[in-house]
């Protein structure tokens, strides 16, 4: 957390369950597991203060959610997520993909943000829905 930011029960118990989860977790997500510990607000400041603080990133989902990822190597000032987020139909989970993407822009185009999103299913559902159809 940011040096000059007091650290709160509710940012550690959030910052906590974003670790943990080893994915992009919703605001419902977070309000599902902490919902007897930390009201709805509360949980909307600190996932908006730890994007500006480069402590997650914010991706939007193709479902209009906003899902929020822990950040490895990104500051208050450089958010460093050139790839793109997976979502599964089947189990609704949402990842990063490791992979950086390069974008080539025309000449004179300078990028600030890349939001590249994929649906589909994951390696885990892909096989379950290919063992039901066997």
């Amino acid at each position: 957390m940011k040096k000059n930011t007091r650290n709160t029960k509710a940012q550690t118990l959030i910052l906590d369950s974003i670790k943990t989860s080893k994915k992009a977790v919703s605001h419902d997500f977070l309000q599902g597991q902490l919902q007897q510990e930390i009201d709805r607000a509360t949980i909307y400041r600190v996932l908006n203060r730890f994007s500006k603080d480069g402590i997650v990133h914010k991706i939007i989902g193709d479902d209009g959610k906003q899902y929020f990822a822990y950040c490895i190597n990104c500051s208050e000032k450089k958010h460093k997520h050139q790839h793109f987020h997976f979502r599964c139909l089947r189990c609704d989970t949402v990842e990063c993909l490791e992979q950086e993407i390069k974008v080539k822009l025309p000449p004179g185009y300078t990028a600030d943000n890349f939001n590249g999103f994929i649906s589909g299913y994951c390696a885990s559902c892909t096989t379950a829905l290919e063992t039901a159809l066997i």
